[in-house]
């Protein structure tokens, strides 16, 4: 199981049974440009950045790859322009699209964002978040019974205006542990119930706020995961 604090800005990723949470909002269209720093992207982010045609979009994808080269330059001492990333060998078929990773320093860390909010997880164990909009009623019935049977049963046994919420959280906290493992949808998403913890895995809610659900897995060798929640990026 897992527990979860408020904290500060954070810089370190703490012990083996301990990750760190940033939950950040998106900034408005017409807010302040100095939440994208777009100089610490490298080519292909700035490539992705300009690729999207809706304004919303590219904000983003901006502040969210900005947001985590800050909070993993904080970690490694590297300066955020000069992080390199790679992608770990996939469990499933050993192509190289598993999780991602720096190429130059270690560091755990996962990066997930949906409408408004970006989550990024940061500890010493591999770690997957994942923040999910709340669907409509119409979508969440149709992909719950995608589900493993004890999850989709759980979600069509609540009343159907509490569906949408219910399907939303339970597919949170089945993204973050997909990605933790490195898999993502190369494993069957019916395969594992993710209402509880998983063997060797803590799987933690995180407050999202409302029309998001959000959660963190970490591979834990602990039963018990102390997630601190951190709303503002550290300085650099």
């Amino acid at each position: 199981m897992g527990t979860t604090t408020a904290s500060g800005a954070g810089t370190g990723a703490g012990g083996p049974d301990e990750v760190r949470v940033w939950a950040l909002r998106v900034p408005a269209v017409a807010g302040p440009s100095s939440a994208i720093d777009a100089a610490v992207l490298d080519e292909e982010e700035r490539r992705r950045m300009a690729a999207f045609v809706r304004d919303e979009d590219r904000v983003r994808y901006g502040f969210a790859r900005t947001a985590l080269r800050t909070i993993l330059s904080a970690r490694t001492g590297t300066a955020p322009d000069a992080l390199r990333f790679a992608r770990d060998p996939c469990p499933c078929c050993d192509e190289p699209h598993g999780r991602p990773v720096l190429a130059s320093a270690a560091a755990e860390f996962s990066l997930s964002y949906g409408r408004s909010l970006v989550l990024i997880g940061l500890a010493s164990v591999p770690v997957g978040v994942d923040v999910e909009p709340v669907p409509d009623a119409g979508a969440a019935e149709r992909l719950a019974r995608m589900l493993h049977p004890a999850e989709s049963a759980e979600v069509l046994a609540v009343p159907p205006g509490e569906r949408p919420a219910s399907f939303a959280r339970l597919w949170a906290r089945k993204e973050a542990y997909l990605k933790g493992l490195g898999t993502g949808f190369g494993r069957d998403i019916a395969a594992d119930d993710v209402r509880g913890d998983l063997p060797g895995w803590c799987v933690t809610d995180l407050p999202a706020g409302p029309g998001h659900a959000a959660a963190v897995a970490a591979g834990s060798p602990r039963a018990r995961t102390v997630v601190h929640v951190h709303r503002t990026l550290p300085e650099l």
